[in-house]
């Protein structure tokens, strides 16, 4: 379960003063060797250091990496499933990233477990309620000693109708 470090609700009106604030820890997401490869097929880019384990079993690490566009393409989930969805507000459109770097490699194996800790970083009001939200997401992998992802999610938000 997601666990948030404070039980106060998450709003678009009161987003500017949680700035700087540690929100929520997201629910761990396993991914295994069938979504890599899926992921792999969907972007095209199915090379055999993501998907072929036995090739990628004689390189640098050991076995398959996930890509990391996918743990990115993860970034819209957590932030739902840390419960972090405005209560005020509705529609969120993804508006892009300001900074994403890719810390470590990380290992399919037998399978992996991802899961984000989100801050806020950033709420911009742009008029009639509408608010553009840049949330920091630090990604970590069970079994891996610190981060494997850093990215700033920039969501827009439209308020509630």
């Amino acid at each position: 379960m997601a666990t948030s470090p404070e039980t106060r609700p998450f709003r678009l009106s009161e987003a500017r003063d949680r700035i700087g604030e540690p929100l929520a820890v997201s629910d761990w997401v396993f991914l295994d060797q069938t979504q890599v490869n899926v992921f792999g097929e969907v972007t095209r880019w199915r090379t055999p250091g993501h998907c072929e384990p036995e090739t990628a079993s004689k390189g640098p690490y050991g076995g398959t990496i996930i890509h990391g566009f996918h743990m990115v393409a993860l970034l819209s989930h957590f932030f739902r499933d840390a419960g972090l969805f405005p209560l005020d507000g509705e529609r969120p459109l993804n508006y892009g990233l300001d900074k994403v770097r890719v810390l470590k490699p990380v290992v399919i194996g037998d399978g992996v477990h991802l899961r984000s800790h989100i801050s806020l970083l950033d709420a911009t009001d742009k008029g009639r309620g509408e608010v553009l939200l840049k949330s920091c997401h630090q990604i970590e992998a069970r079994g891996v000693e610190g981060r494997v992802l850093y990215a700033e999610y920039l969501t827009y938000w439209f308020p509630n109708a």
